[in-house]
C-alpha cells in the first residue's frame, strides 16, 4: 500500500488532474448539464430522451421490447420501466401486446413522439459537437477508446 501523500490519501496520483476516474467524472457533469439545457425546451430530462430517440432508432428494425431498449440505451430494466410510463403519459410512447410474445408489450414511439425525438436530436448532437470540438480529429478516437472501456458485452 503506498504512503499516504501531503493530501493525506493512500492515492497512486499526484495530483488529483491526473486520475482518469476525476477527470471523467468532471467531463460527465459537464457534458450533462449542456444535454439538460438543450433539452430543457423540449421538456425532457436526458434519461427520457436517450430512451425515446433509442426507441425511435430501433422502431426501425419492427416491434421492440422494453428489455431490448433497456439493453440497447444501456439503462437498468427498472429505471427504464419507470421511464417509458413517464413517456407514456406525455404520449410520446405507446406500449401495444407483441406480435410473437403474448408475454411482451411491443414499445412504438408515437407521431409525436418521433417528431420530438428528431428536434431533440438535433439539439443534443450540436452540443456534442459543441463539447468535443476540442478533440478534433481525435473525436473518432475517443469513441473507440470509450467502447474499449465498455467492453464487448455493453
Amino acid at each position: 500500500m503506498p504512503d499516504a501523500g501531503e493530501n493525506g490519501l493512500d492515492s497512486e496520483f499526484a495530483s488529483a488532474e491526473d486520475s482518469t476516474g476525476l477527470m471523467l467524472w468532471r467531463v460527465t457533469n459537464a457534458w450533462q448539464a449542456a444535454q439538460r439545457a438543450a433539452l430543457r425546451p423540449f421538456d425532457l430530462t436526458h434519461v427520457q430522451f436517450v430512451l425515446l430517440a433509442s426507441l425511435a432508432w430501433l422502431d426501425t428494425d419492427g416491434p421492440t421490447t422494453q428489455r431490448e431498449l433497456s439493453r440497447h440505451a444501456g439503462t437498468d430494466p427498472m429505471m427504464t420501466s419507470q421511464v417509458l410510463r413517464t413517456l407514456e403519459r406525455k404520449d410520446l410512447v405507446e406500449r401495444r401486446g407483441h406480435p410473437t410474445d403474448a408475454r411482451a408489450k411491443s414499445l412504438r414511439v408515437t407521431a409525436a413522439g418521433a417528431e420530438l425525438a428528431r428536434h431533440a436530436t438535433t439539439a443534443v448532437e450540436g452540443v456534442d459537437q459543441r463539447f468535443f470540438t476540442p478533440l478534433g480529429a481525435e473525436r473518432a478516437a475517443f469513441t473507440r477508446m470509450l467502447r474499449v472501456v465498455l467492453g464487448p458485452a455493453s
